[in-house]
């Protein structure tokens, strides 16, 4: 208790600090070479459509507190940072549920300890964007996310200090998430952005960095899909509302060297209407040997997000995904260390053959004011074989929560969720394989800097 305290003095200490009003871009204004911003952000965690890098858009300012506080502060020429278009920033997550369950929350992903306050993630972020507003010459950029927190467990990469969870399974650990170059060259069709690192798995509604999400939880369906990948990822910009991506990385949350990595290409392509309403952003995620190897997944998908604006105030998001496996463990990924809130204790038994699952997922956004907005998520997962969660069962989820912006750099996000598992009576997957249901009440806090 006397943490929680000290924890929440801290916070209203630094009230005076971040002060500055929540304010809502104005989505008509110039975007650069690209299409103007179909969604006022903030309040909403993102100003366009779902689909990578958006080539041609302006590489704006240091997005918060701390960077600009700098580049005011700075006199010398050489200290200015934003000369060089180098920025330093990130955030803090904590959050608390209250859940039916009393073990764990799993197969619910991130608050995955019920009943009890949590550090999610600290992200500290290095960057650099290559202006690709321009056409004249070539640029250069690059990022190195650096998170701490529960929420290290979801982005760990084989081989990439994943002893930490793999083998130790320890609750809080680290994880360079992204460490990527990039390359903008302006000479290939419209531009071309070729990205070489550790980078995020490009098709999702949702995102691993919490700022990034409509609400505090994820879906069932984002619980089990590609989290990262470590390869290369080249974008081109064929016209200003259409794009492609094309890439190869060496399979989902595993370092090239790795004894599990195997090579997979990835192909996708983000179109956009001409009154800038629609959206479809889709394709082949990950697609090779698809074969489960040394204790983990190699995940083959195809994914289709689509993006609708019902008017200024009301939008939605809304994506379907197959993925499949040979020959892959039950609950996928082994997790060797002891049981720890429902996870680890080794790989499960090899299931013969194709392992399938399918995954449904919709937003719909409620624009309130341009410091708040409602979010209602159903969704859906058909984890036909077990190899995703241990339990071959259909899962859904429904969730409504609020986003409340006290400054653009303090937000809490409040929530309600109910999820249940239909298949058969026998099947209880929820807190340690004894309830076939689960309800939480959950919020988290962001504090940007």
């Amino acid at each position: 208790m006397k943490n929680i305290l000290s924890i929440g003095l801290l916070f209203y200490s630094l009230l005076p600090a971040f002060s500055q009003t929540a304010t809502t871009t104005d989505t008509t204004a110039g975007n650069g070479r690209a299409m103007p911003s179909p969604l006022p952000s903030p309040p909403f965690p993102m100003s366009d459509w779902s689909g990578g890098p958006i080539i041609g858009e302006p590489s704006g300012e240091a997005p918060d507190y701390l960077m600009r506080k700098i580049q005011k502060s700075c006199k010398k020429p050489w200290l200015k940072w934003n000369k060089t278009g180098i920025s330093v920033y990130g955030w803090v997550d904590g959050s608390v549920n209250v859940s039916s369950s009393k073990y764990t929350n799993s197969p619910m992903s991130y608050d995955l300890v019920p009943n009890r306050p949590e550090l999610d993630q600290v992200i500290i972020r290095v960057e650099r964007d290559p202006n690709t507003e321009q056409t004249k010459h070539p640029d250069w950029g690059f990022l190195v996310d650096n998170i701490y927190g529960i929420d290290y467990r979801y982005t760990i990469a084989k081989g990439i200090f994943s002893n930490q969870l793999l083998k130790n399974n320890n609750l809080y650990g680290y994880d360079p998430a992204q460490c990527y170059g990039l390359l903008y060259v302006p000479q290939v069709a419209q531009g071309m952005l070729i990205k070489v690192g550790r980078f995020i798995s490009p098709a999702d509604i949702e995102a691993q960095w919490a700022p990034d999400n409509y609400l505090f939880s994820h879906s069932l369906m984002f619980t089990v899909d590609p989290y990262t990948f470590t390869g290369i990822n080249t974008t081109i910009r064929l016209q200003k509302r259409f794009q492609i991506e094309l890439g190869l990385h060496a399979g989902n949350d595993m370092a090239p060297w790795s004894n599990s990595a195997q090579l997979n290409g990835l192909a996708m392509a983000r179109w956009v209407s001409k009154n800038n309403a629609e959206s479809l952003y889709g394709g082949i995620n990950s697609l090779g040997n698809g074969q489960y190897e040394n204790e983990h997944d190699d995940l083959q998908m195809l994914v289709l997000v689509w993006g609708h604006r019902f008017g200024k105030r009301v939008h939605m998001m809304t994506e379907s995904y197959y993925i499949w496996q040979y020959n892959a463990a039950l609950g996928g990924t082994a997790i060797d260390g002891p049981l720890l809130y429902g996870q680890g204790g080794g790989m499960g038994p090899i299931i013969p053959g194709a392992s399938k699952a399918i995954g449904l997922v919709n937003y719909f956004q409620i624009l309130c004011s341009p410091k708040d907005y409602i979010s209602i998520r159903n969704d859906g997962l058909n984890d036909m074989n077990g190899n995703r969660t241990g339990y071959a069962t259909w899962y859904t989820s429904h969730t409504i929560g609020w986003s409340h912006h006290f400054t653009d750099y303090i937000i809490i996000r409040p929530e309600v969720r109910y999820e249940q598992a239909w298949n058969s009576k026998n099947i209880t997957p929820y807190d340690g394989g004894t309830k076939k249901s689960q309800e939480t009440a959950a919020m988290d806090l962001i504090l940007r800097f």
